[in-house]
């Protein structure tokens, strides 16, 4: 209940306070188990692919934010359940597996911590074992500009443009071993590294050429970006 309420207040904010657009949101599944795997720089990560995606997600949060009073039954309320990040975490990894199993879509962030804006560390092999066991489709998600939006270690957010961009789904077929795990995971952010080129290359829409005084030619213009940016 509290998810259904808060998304749409959530995209609303995002569209006024950031400036939000979205690409590719039409690759997500419509239904059935999808994991969706993004780049991290921010706390506004989640909310932001969450509120752009066209389904509820689940998401797999460090354990420390449940510990922390009010936060940690809001975020557990809105579909976050807790992973430990160092070493491994095989009741987290149990959980994620069952989601997946349930038809359920689920946000997990490969690299395992949040980075800095514009720049992508390696993946971890967990997200590539989730992949290899789970069998299902893998979209991965490029997020541009939460961190300078809310950069690590800031408590108020700063004016910025906010895009998250959904990749083609991937496919990787069942496979064990840590070599194997770590090479989806290799391959999964080299899919959003190709993500953020797009991102980095695509126009903003105050770039566009300025309008003309012929109303027609407006509403072209205006028909053709709304097909490219959402």
């Amino acid at each position: 209940m509290l998810y259904a309420v808060l998304r749409p207040l959530t995209l609303a904010l995002l569209r006024i306070a950031f400036r939000f657009r979205t690409m590719g949101v039409q690759n997500i599944p419509a239904e059935g188990p999808v994991l969706l795997a993004s780049n991290h720089v921010s706390f506004l990560d989640p909310a932001a692919i969450g509120a752009a995606a066209s389904r509820r997600l689940h998401f797999m949060a460090k354990v420390e934010l449940f510990r922390v009073p009010v936060l940690g039954a809001v975020i557990r309320r809105l579909n976050a359940h807790p992973v430990v990040r160092e070493g491994s975490d095989a009741s987290a990894l149990r959980l994620a597996l069952g989601l997946l199993r349930d038809g359920r879509a689920l946000l997990v962030f490969p690299e395992g911590t949040r980075g800095t804006e514009g720049s992508l560390r390696p993946g971890r092999a967990g997200a590539g074992m989730l992949a290899a066991l789970a069998e299902v489709p893998v979209v991965p998600v490029y997020v541009q500009g939460t961190g300078h939006a809310l950069p690590r270690g800031a408590i108020l957010p700063r004016p910025a443009r906010i895009t998250v961009a959904y990749g083609p789904p991937l496919r990787f077929a069942r496979g064990r071993g840590k070599a194997r795990y770590q090479a989806i995971s290799n391959e999964i952010m080299t899919a959003i590294g190709r993500l953020r080129a797009e991102v980095e290359q695509r126009p903003h829409p105050e770039a566009a050429p300025p309008a003309t005084s012929n109303r027609t030619d407006r509403t072209a213009r205006g028909a053709l970006l709304a097909g490219h940016i959402q």
